[in-house]
């Protein structure tokens, strides 16, 4: 039997029921459209990430407080390792001749008031520099300067979202805003700048490191350092020069009792992408549990259909169908089963991925980008048909081992 004849054979099987073929490759269509929405919602996560991680620029390095890595110890996290002394060392020429800039930061959320009405932001306390280092520029205004910092001066820069919230069009500059119950006076505005790394600059208001620590958090260490090298080809170098400096300070001899993290966006690049790596995989294998119940289903209908279909398996065989020619018919059907399933599910998938991608980006201002995963549509396809071969094999063996007498007697 030629492979057309056993495709149109197969084909008017399936039509003679269409509901029941719809219903049983709806386990399917729900895996495959399943796994193509997390693999391009993760995949659209992980740009969006990325995107915001290189807002951070190529030339920053940053410093963390804490031990990072594979087998870290969670309990150096939270340590007070970076203090005015490792700036210092750091702001040397001689320990980091590659170094141009720096700054600490401290944050914590606080709230801000103007005139008796407040709300909760983002308070970071840095020093002039940090503008420069993501170039930030100001919409109004002055920057922090060594003297605000010197000196303790209460003085703030806020950012966009702030400023259209607390004074609306208005001046900002000049005003009196209070922060935890201390008044300070608006030097600055920035205009609208969005997301860079993982801050978000609209929703910030900025103050000297040396007010935010003494008046606001009651602290005497940071909570990072951001340095910034003189090319992005010092960078590894900076890196190097960093990590040494640091544990000649802080007489550290085994690299595994570092009480510090030192970050590139490279870095931080690579780590959203193992992370988001692991997180969709593991989307994916739960989601994959739905083509296992689907596979169980089409296999449990093909039994059925077998059964039905006794009188029509005892015909063919008196007409000179093979039990070679019943298997692949039966096989066939199973797999073409499952393929349109699959094929549906990749098309219902893609269609409410793009749907997010399009309320994510338009409804909630997300720079998000619609990615749809070509490798996983294949092996969608594929792996849906592997399904109809392996759940669909015992039922057309139990077809065509039927006995074409006993098959042309039942009713």
């Amino acid at each position: 039997m030629s492979l057309k004849q056993l495709f149109d054979i197969s084909s008017k099987g399936l039509l003679v029921n269409r509901s029941r073929s719809a219903l049983t490759i709806l386990g399917i269509v729900i895996g495959i459209a399943a796994i193509i929405m997390v693999m391009s919602i993760g995949k659209g996560a992980e740009g969006l990430i990325l995107k915001q991680v290189q807002g951070m620029g190529s030339k920053n390095i940053a410093i963390e407080p804490g031990r990072q890595g594979e087998g870290m110890d969670f309990s150096s996290i939270f340590t007070d390792s970076l203090r005015d002394k490792e700036l210092e060392t750091l702001l040397d020429k001689e320990n980091v001749p590659h170094g141009t800039l720096a700054t600490p930061i401290v944050m914590q959320t606080l709230n801000v008031s103007y005139e008796g009405e407040g709300k909760r932001t983002t308070v970071i306390g840095a020093s002039g520099d940090l503008l420069k280092m993501f170039d930030v520029d100001l919409d109004d205004g002055v920057d922090i300067t060594e003297d605000d910092i010197r000196s303790n001066s209460a003085v703030a820069i806020i950012g966009y979202d702030v400023k259209q919230d607390v004074f609306g069009f208005s001046n900002a500059v000049g005003e009196k805003i209070k922060i935890k119950d201390k008044t300070f006076r608006v030097v600055g505005a920035i205009g609208k700048k969005g997301q860079i790394g993982f801050l978000n600059v609209d929703k910030m208001v900025l103050i000297p490191h040396t007010t935010a620590r003494q008046y606001l958090m009651g602290i005497d260490y940071f909570n990072q350092i951001i340095l910034q090298t003189d090319s992005e080809a010092n960078l590894q170098r900076t890196v190097d020069d960093v990590t040494v400096t640091l544990r000649d300070l802080h007489d550290i001899t085994d690299i595994t009792k570092d009480d510090f993290t030192v970050h590139t966006q490279e870095d931080a690049a690579q780590m959203v992408g193992n992370i988001m790596g692991i997180l969709t995989a593991f989307l994916v294998a739960v989601a994959a549990i739905s083509l296992l119940v689907g596979g169980v289903g089409i296999m449990n209908i093909m039994l059925v259909s077998v059964t039905e279909r006794t009188k029509e398996i005892g015909l063919r065989k008196a007409l000179g169908a093979t039990d070679k020619d019943i298997m692949s018919q039966f096989l066939l059907e199973a797999v073409m089963l499952t393929a349109s399933g699959g094929l549906f599910g990749i098309i219902l998938g893609a269609a409410l991925s793009f749907l997010i991608s399009i309320i994510l980006s338009r409804f909630m201002a997300l720079n998000w980008s619609f990615v749809f995963p070509v490798s996983a549509a294949v092996i969608g396809i594929v792996v849906s048909g592997f399904i109809g071969i392996v759940f669909g094999l015992f039922p057309a063996k139990k077809a065509s081992e039927k006995s074409p007498i006993e098959a042309l007697r039942s009713e």
